[in-house]
């Protein structure tokens, strides 16, 4: 892990195209404003999180449906 020391309004790069600033420090929390092109998908990692598991409960879903579905042999 790359560890950074920053101020607010100064910022990171990552590779060519997304730039990670940070917007404001109040106490223990820092807010960061990230600019990415639109098909860089950006989420907290508990949204990440969540959108994994309903991923893979709906992959689970349509494998019993298509075990199912289909005769067996």
């Amino acid at each position: 892990m790359l560890v950074l020391s920053r101020q607010r309004d100064e910022s990171i790069i990552i590779g060519d195209n997304i730039v990670i600033t940070i917007v404001d420090i109040r106490g223990d929390k820092v807010r960061l404003g990230i600019e990415a092109p639109k098909e860089v998908p950006v989420h907290r990692q508990e949204v990440y999180e969540a959108i994994q598991r309903e991923r893979t409960q709906a992959e689970s879903s349509e494998k019993v449906a298509d075990d199912t579905a289909s005769p067996s042999t």
